[in-house]
C-alpha cells in the first residue's frame, strides 16, 4: 500500500474524531492576538521608516529592507486571512475592524477577500467546482480538447515568470480594485471602502515620503509580499500527491489533509508567514488561529501521518501543469508529449 493511500485509509478512520481533536486548539487567546498585531505593525512601520533613510545613504541598504518589508506584509495578511475566519480574536467585531485595516495595509477588500475565501475552503480538491479563489488548474482531457486559445491563456497563466512576478502586481493594484460577478451588497462596499482608504493612505504617504520616493517604495513591498503570498498559496495546493476528486467522491476532511500542503520552512520563514505552512490543519480547522496550528499539529497523531513539503521538494511544483484524472496525479506539459509519441 503507498503512502497516499495509506494516509487516505488513516485519515477515514479518524474520521469520526477529528472534530473533537481540533476543538481545543480553536479558542482564540486575545493576548497572542494582540501581540502578534504590535510585533506585525510596529516592525512594519518602522522598516519604511528605515527605507526612506536608507534612500539617502545605498540602494545595497534599501533592497533587503524591501524584502523585510515584504515579509512583514505578508505577516499583516495572515492576521487579515485569520480575521477572515473570524479566529484571531475572541470578537466578531474586533475581527473585522482589524481585518478591514489590514486590508488597507494589504491592498485588499476584507469582505470581498472573505467572501471568495469561504468559496475556496468549501470547494478545494473538488474538481467539479474549481474557479473560485484558487488558481487555474485544467485536467489533461481539458487541456487536450481545449481551442489553442485557451492553451494558450493557460500556458500563459501558468507560467513562473507571469504567476510569481507579474501577477501579484495585477492583482493587488487591479484585480482587487473591482468586485466581481455574484459579490453581494456588503462584499460590493468592502471594494470601493477600500479604495476610497487607499487612496487617503497614498494621499498620506504622499505627505510624509512624496511620491517619487513612497511609489517606487510601496510597488517593491507589494512584488514581493505578493510573489511569496502567490507562491505559498501555489504550494499549499499544488504539490506531489495532492488530492483531487470528482463531487461525487470528494470527501472534506481528505482534502483538507491530502489537498493541502504541510509546508515545513526554515523557523524565521515560518514567522514571516504566521504558519500558514500548516495548511493541512487550517483547511481542517479555520476556526483555529493561526498562533495555535504548530501546536495542534505536533500535539495530534493524527498530523503525523502527513508527509511535510520542504523548500527543496516545494521546487518540483514549478513543473506541475495539469491534472492527470487516470493516475490521480499533477504532470507537466512533458507527459503530455511524451503520451503522443506513444500514441502515434
Amino acid at each position: 500500500m503507498n503512502d497516499s493511500l495509506v494516509s487516505e485509509s488513516r485519515t477515514r478512520s479518524s474520521g469520526s474524531n477529528w472534530k473533537e481533536i481540533v476543538a481545543k486548539y480553536q479558542v482564540p487567546a486575545p493576548w497572542r492576538g494582540a501581540w502578534q498585531v504590535v510585533n506585525t505593525l510596529v516592525p512594519y512601520a518602522l522598516t519604511w521608516v528605515l527605507m526612506y533613510w536608507s534612500l539617502s545613504v545605498s540602494l545595497w541598504l534599501t533592497v533587503p529592507l524591501a524584502v523585510i518589508a515584504g515579509g512583514l506584509m505578508v505577516r499583516v495578511f495572515i492576521i487579515l486571512h485569520d480575521c477572515g475566519h473570524g479566529s484571531f480574536l475572541k470578537s466578531r467585531l474586533a475581527n473585522d475592524i482589524l481585518g478591514c485595516l489590514a486590508g488597507v495595509i494589504t491592498f485588499t477588500p476584507y469582505f470581498h477577500w472573505r467572501w471568495e475565501h469561504s468559496v475556496h475552503h468549501a470547494t478545494s480538491g473538488d474538481l467539479d467546482r474549481r474557479g473560485t479563489g484558487d488558481v487555474w488548474t485544467l485536467t489533461v482531457q481539458e487541456y487536450l480538447e481545449a481551442s489553442s486559445w485557451k492553451k494558450f491563456a493557460y500556458r500563459l497563466a501558468r507560467n513562473p515568470v507571469v504567476l510569481f512576478v507579474f501577477a501579484p502586481l495585477f492583482l493587488f493594484l487591479f484585480r482587487e480594485r473591482f468586485s466581481t460577478k455574484g459579490a453581494g451588497l456588503r462584499e460590493r462596499i468592502s471594494v470601493y471602502g477600500t479604495n476610497i482608504a487607499l487612496l487617503l493612505y497614498a494621499l498620506g504617504m504622499d505627505y510624509i515620503f512624496g511620491w517619487k520616493t513612497w511609489v517606487p517604495l510601496q510597488l517593491a513591498v507589494l512584488m514581493v509580499a505578493g510573489s511569496a503570498g502567490i507562491w505559498l498559496f501555489y504550494v499549499q495546493h499544488q504539490f506531489e500527491g495532492v488530492y483531487w476528486q470528482r463531487r461525487e467522491q470528494w470527501d472534506y476532511a481528505q482534502a483538507a489533509l491530502q489537498g493541502s500542503s504541510f509546508y515545513k520552512l526554515p523557523r524565521i520563514l515560518q514567522w514571516f508567514s504566521g504558519n500558514i505552512g500548516f495548511h493541512h490543519i487550517h483547511h481542517l480547522s479555520p476556526r483555529i488561529p493561526n498562533y495555535n496550528l504548530e501546536k495542534c499539529h505536533y500535539s495530534e497523531p493524527l498530523f503525523q501521518t502527513v508527509k511535510p513539503v520542504t523548500l527543496l521538494t516545494s521546487l518540483k511544483s514549478l513543473n506541475f501543469r495539469l491534472w492527470d484524472e487516470q493516475r490521480h496525479r499533477l504532470v507537466g506539459y512533458a507527459e503530455l508529449r511524451s503520451k503522443r509519441t506513444s500514441a502515434g
